[in-house]
């Protein structure tokens, strides 16, 4: 059932949001396993579009919330007001209380707004003035982040880093999607000059690729394939594998701080639900391997003098995979 369900969103995003492959890939992998992405890239690659696709297709709610500087805690989790008709406080939900919730450009909050997360990321409930509410599943968390403007920005704390299951990197779609995605823009635009009479009647054209799309699965649907997900085999040399890979994150001289348990958590998790997607009910280390990099990249990190010299965690991430010796 799952093969069916992922298939399904691969083709359907993948016509909508052109040569993202990576990206849908890695993210269904970890909304299936019950973890949470961090998606990093410059603005203008389709990263909201791709979420409310997502949404979509999922028939699941969605909620987006841009991130700033004056942004409160209450403003995403909801507060509780007073109502005079009943003369009692009752709660105003916040954007939070959603299936789907999108975080853009969630370093532009200050620490205090993005610690309101932890809880719900993690236990899937929010505690409101001592009473808990427990989120509708199935609940995933979608952050943005613009890695070329640090000014106005709040790098986000180690805590809060770790709660997102993987790290990934979105890169420009290439010349040949490019061209792709403008002929569908204008094959869709249906302005034409001589039908313009004011320079005010100049608006974004609607394409044909962000129309709704039919939802291809239910709720109910996610749940039975998560319960695919927990039957899938793992032998003991992928355990093995996994925490060599973690262990040796800890003991890189350039690295400060290696992976935590959380980390083989993940990659155990993801390598189930990626195995699942492909359509087996056991996973192999190939799947540690191509999960490995999104997953433990931000995990690690760097000593400041190895940093100057240029080294980053995906490099040091390379180098372990490359050393430490999957099993047959």
């Amino acid at each position: 059932m799952l093969k069916t369900i992922a298939d399904g969103i691969k083709e359907k995003i993948n016509n909508r949001v052109l040569n993202q492959e990576n990206l849908t890939e890695l993210a269904i992998t970890a909304m299936f396993a019950g973890g949470h992405v961090l998606i990093e890239g410059v603005p203008g690659l389709a990263k909201t579009l791709w979420a409310r696709s997502l949404s979509q297709l999922l028939s699941v709610e969605c909620k987006r919330v841009q991130f700033t500087s004056d942004l409160m805690p209450s403003d995403i989790l909801g507060t509780k007001v007073f109502n005079q008709q009943s003369s009692a406080f009752e709660l105003r939900k916040g954007p939070l209380f959603t299936q789907l919730f999108l975080a853009d450009e969630i370093n532009r909050t200050p620490p205090k707004t993005q610690s309101a997360l932890l809880e719900v990321m993690e236990e899937r409930a929010i505690t409101i003035d001592g009473q808990t509410h427990k989120m509708d599943e199935p609940f995933f968390v979608m952050a943005t982040q613009n890695p070329i403007e640090y000014e106005g920005t709040y790098p986000l704390p180690e805590a809060l880093t770790d709660r997102f299951m993987m790290k990934i990197i979105v890169t420009y779609p290439g010349v040949a999607a490019e061209k792709q995605m403008l002929q569908a823009y204008h094959a869709s635009d249906s302005h034409t000059p001589s039908s313009i009479s004011s320079f005010d009647e100049l608006k974004p054209p609607v394409i044909s690729l962000t129309e709704d799309l039919q939802p291809i699965c239910s709720a109910h649907d996610i749940a039975a394939a998560k319960k695919e997900i927990k039957a899938v085999t793992v032998e003991d040399g992928v355990f093995n594998y996994i925490v060599s890979l973690v262990e040796t994150t800890r003991r890189v001289g350039a690295v400060q701080f290696g992976a935590s348990p959380r980390g083989s958590v993940a990659l155990l998790l993801a390598g189930k639900a990626y195995a699942a997607i492909q359509g087996r009910d056991y996973v192999i280390p190939d799947d540690i391997h191509t999960l490995a990099l999104p997953i433990l990249r931000h995990r690690i990190l760097i000593r400041p003098e190895a940093e100057i010299e240029g080294v980053t965690a995906d490099q040091v991430i390379e180098t372990i995979l490359s050393q430490v010796k999957a099993p047959r």
